[in-house]
């Protein structure tokens, strides 16, 4: 009598339970029918730049052109220190193009097998002297940094502008108007050195140093309302050189290429121009 009690009340629940079980198969029949194409009909390729933070601005404008250039492509780009990227790619980073402030760390990549191919400038720079708009120290020309109080931001050596840095001071000392130890007076008042330029300016620019040596293109509008400038003799200064090149085992080696003939272009040369960069030329 007990068993007769509740047989209809098991079998009901064993339908209900064998019914959402053949519900579940079917949905994921269905599910595992469906075309993969459907999913990846709108898929894009992303192309990972790494460029020196210099470039910041002018390979800003460089990508999204770029990219309405080549439908279906992203632009990603990673902006550090030249020597910092290049540590990234022997680390194993994924890139597809490394562009350098310097030949000194892309001979280091392509000295450690990798770069493919040959390398070629694109673009140049000269370094300036920044300073508060508000002028703190009272700098009125170069000699002044080497007064004593004065507190000078530099890159670090290991640092594209770093180094330049460097040779334009030891040339302002064999300068006429120089002393022989300017350069020396001009070190002992470093009070920061940086890991990339765009820090060298952030702290002139929040008047935590009072002069700083970066690159002419990295007076952006934005920049200048907060700095000035003071520029250094062409006899003394250096011609900062920009090579890029396509990273070794991209899986994306055409279009690495596109990118680089894009910026080499007239077209992209003038971009570079319009964001303070000299133009490569022959």
């Amino acid at each position: 009598m007990i068993a007769s009690r509740f047989r209809g009340p098991f079998r009901v629940a064993r339908n209900i339970l064998a019914s959402a079980w053949f519900g579940l198969l079917v949905a994921v029949s269905v599910i595992g029918a469906m075309p993969v194409a459907a999913s990846s009909a709108h898929s894009t390729t992303t192309l990972r730049v790494f460029a020196a933070a210099s470039l910041s601005d002018a390979f800003g404008e460089l990508a999204r052109r770029f990219e309405a250039a080549h439908a279906g492509t992203a632009v990603q780009l990673n902006l550090a220190g030249s020597q910092q990227l290049a540590a990234q790619l022997e680390q194993g980073a994924a890139a597809d193009v490394f562009a350098s402030a310097d030949a000194r760390w892309m001979d280091t990549a392509r000295q450690k097998d990798l770069i493919d191919g040959d390398a070629v400038t694109f673009a140049r720079n000269r370094l300036i002297v920044i300073v508060p708009r508000t002028n703190p120290a009272r700098i009125g020309r170069l000699q002044d940094l080497a007064k004593r109080g004065v507190k000078v931001v530099l890159g670090e050596t290991a640092v594209p502008v770093g180094n330049y840095s460097r040779q334009v001071l030891q040339n302002l000392a064999r300068t006429d108007g120089f002393n022989a130890d300017y350069a020396k007076r001009v070190f002992a008042n470093v009070v920061s050195e940086e890991d990339n330029v765009k820090s060298v300016v952030a702290k002139v620019q929040l008047g935590e140093a009072d002069a700083g040596l970066v690159y002419r293109s990295d007076v952006t509008p934005s920049v200048a309302r907060y700095v000035r400038m003071f520029t250094i003799p062409d006899s003394a200064n250096v011609l900062a050189t920009y090579p890029i090149a396509v990273v070794k085992g991209t899986r994306h080696a055409d279009l690495a290429r596109e990118f680089i003939a894009w910026a080499t272009s007239a077209e992209g040369q003038a971009i570079l121009q319009r964001h303070g960069l000299i133009p490569a030329g022959p």
